[in-house]
């Protein structure tokens, strides 16, 4: 079996249609992009979510999984500086829903499709005898030639990321723990926020396309030291980020029941939805602290050595594995 998606991808790309006139991007990267007439190039993308991996019915409530299935998607698009249009939803229905159900998870994706301007044109359903599954497909549209990719990337540019990372796995853990009282601050809201009703930061990747400010561009979906692996091993390139400026969660107190560290949920929690970008120097004074609440922040630069470093707080560097999310883990473990 394959060792991680990114071997999975190679063995893909080397069957799939090189990139040529209408094809502008294929297979790995978060969207591929195709020419069309006009002054624009079509977005394309889709996400699973699977019952069991994505999702899980004890935890997420019907109206959570519809805003979820839907934003992996939006994030794409919104990682390569497009903008979202239509989207077809195919979902498998579990025996176990009633219409209470499907009803709840319809108002959580069409809700989120509505604030992004998004219309949901058509799809497919089947029945299966256990597990849920949703395939959701979108499509949007980038002004021609603009599209980031995650292989601009070069040296001696800076790293930059929104949002404040990990407070989506901060959130899953506070609902798995059995510990109430662990989810009575202000930040536990915002967590809890971030994982069950995550907003895609579409708005930004298309002000860092517009504005030409980014050279490269990744979302944050399977955790920041996994997808800046994946933007650097597009690039040809490596990084060295420091821990003193990686935005985390903050609890005044962190318990110690959550079994991992703020710097470990920031670096490896997954599913953000927050971007990573590169920056040439020259631009780097150009971008705002915060764009329309979102604060922005450098956290390193890219190198020239393919390796990705983490600086400690005491200034000691160390390799940084990247340890987020990988389905093909289990066949390799």
């Amino acid at each position: 079996m394959f060792r991680s998606e990114s071997e999975f991808v190679r063995w893909l790309q080397r069957s799939s249609p090189r990139p040529g006139a209408r094809l502008l991007l294929g297979i790995g990267d978060d969207a591929a992009l195709v020419r069309v007439a006009g002054g624009n190039d079509l977005v394309l993308t889709t996400d699973l979510s699977i019952e069991g991996v994505h999702f899980l019915r004890a935890v997420h409530t019907a109206r959570s999984i519809g805003h979820r299935a839907l934003a992996r998607s939006l994030s794409d698009i919104a990682a390569v500086g497009g903008t979202p249009r239509f989207a077809l939803v195919s979902l498998a229905i579990s025996k176990q829903a009633n219409r209470a159900w499907l009803e709840e998870f319809y108002t959580g994706l069409t809700a989120l499709a509505k604030r992004f301007g998004v219309a949901v044109i058509g799809g497919d359903t089947a029945v299966v005898p256990e597990r849920a599954g949703v395939d959701v497909v979108v499509a949007g549209e980038v002004r021609r030639g603009r599209a980031l990719l995650r292989s601009g990337a070069q040296p001696g540019e800076q790293i930059f990321v929104s949002g404040r990372l990990g407070l989506s796995a901060l959130g899953l853990r506070l609902l798995l723990s059995r510990r109430p009282g662990l989810r009575r601050s202000a930040l536990s809201a915002q967590a809890l926020a971030a994982h069950l009703y995550p907003l895609p930061q579409c708005v930004l990747g298309r002000y860092l396309s517009e504005k030409r400010l980014a050279s490269a561009l990744i979302d944050i979906s399977d955790g920041l030291s996994t997808d800046l692996a994946h933007l650097c091993e597009s690039s040809g390139v490596g990084a060295r980020i420091s821990q003193g400026l990686i935005p985390g969660p903050r609890l005044s107190a962190w318990p110690k029941s959550l079994g991992i560290s703020p710097l470990e949920l920031a670096l490896h929690g997954g599913e953000d939805y927050q971007l990573l970008f590169t920056v040439p120097t020259t631009k780097a004074s150009s971008v705002p602290r915060k764009f329309r609440g979102v604060s922005l922040s450098r956290i390193g630069e890219i190198t020239r050595a393919r390796e990705l470093v983490l600086v400690r707080a005491d200034g000691r560097p160390e390799p940084l594995r990247p340890c987020g999310y990988n389905h093909f883990r289990k066949w390799t473990a």
